[in-house]
């Protein structure tokens, strides 16, 4: 145990008997504990594997490369439709904790054996997202804007793609694009 995580646990204030136990399970695996992101993280050779957090209806044990893993039991859930490479398993209490808890382990072992393998997810390159028409008419009206989005990280770019496609109506979308058009101009991510 990282004595500099344990106020990670201390501070819970719902889930802590079964962040504990999922604590238990990880370092019964021999990964190393360390505090990523605010968060428990367990690694194998500097490698992430898996980290613990809490939501309000839940807590999970996320494997950061998720979709390579063998889901035998189907336990492993995809947070998000654009969630690419993570996976968790869901636990609402103690119990759940306790019957899964050989499923668990295999699950992570077979994370470490990914990891020692060298696997790597094959991750949608950026042109494989839709450009919504709204902004693809922005980025012709303004070739400033195009050549300013192209000289952004794939990330970047991936996160204003997804921004403006996820509104259904057209207005909706075209409006997100023009409060981010300067913002784009500058440079900037979305969240910068």
């Amino acid at each position: 145990m990282n004595p500099t995580v344990d106020f990670y646990f201390s501070k819970a204030k719902k889930w802590q008997e079964e962040m504990a136990q999922l604590r238990t399970v990880a370092l019964d695996c021999g990964l190393t504990e360390e505090l990523k992101w605010g968060v428990p993280c367990y690694t194998f050779q500097k490698n992430n594997i898996v980290l613990i957090h809490e939501f309000k209806e839940y807590c999970a044990l996320l494997f950061f490369k998720g979709a390579l893993l063998n889901d035998a039991n189907s336990i492993l859930i995809q947070q998000t439709k654009n969630t690419q490479a993570t996976r968790q398993i869901r636990f609402a209490n103690i119990q759940e904790i306790v019957e899964k808890h050989p499923i668990v382990k295999a699950y992570i072992y077979e994370a470490i054996e990914v990891e020692k393998a060298g696997l790597k997810v094959n991750f949608k390159r950026n042109a494989e997202f839709d450009i919504p028409e709204e902004f693809q008419y922005k980025l012709d009206e303004i070739p400033a804007l195009k050549t300013a989005f192209d000289a952004l990280t794939p990330g970047r770019k991936r996160a204003y793609l997804l921004n403006f496609s996820a509104p259904k109506q057209s207005k909706t979308r075209a409006s997100r694009v023009e409060k981010c058009v300067q913002q784009i101009l500058n440079g900037k991510g979305l969240n910068d």
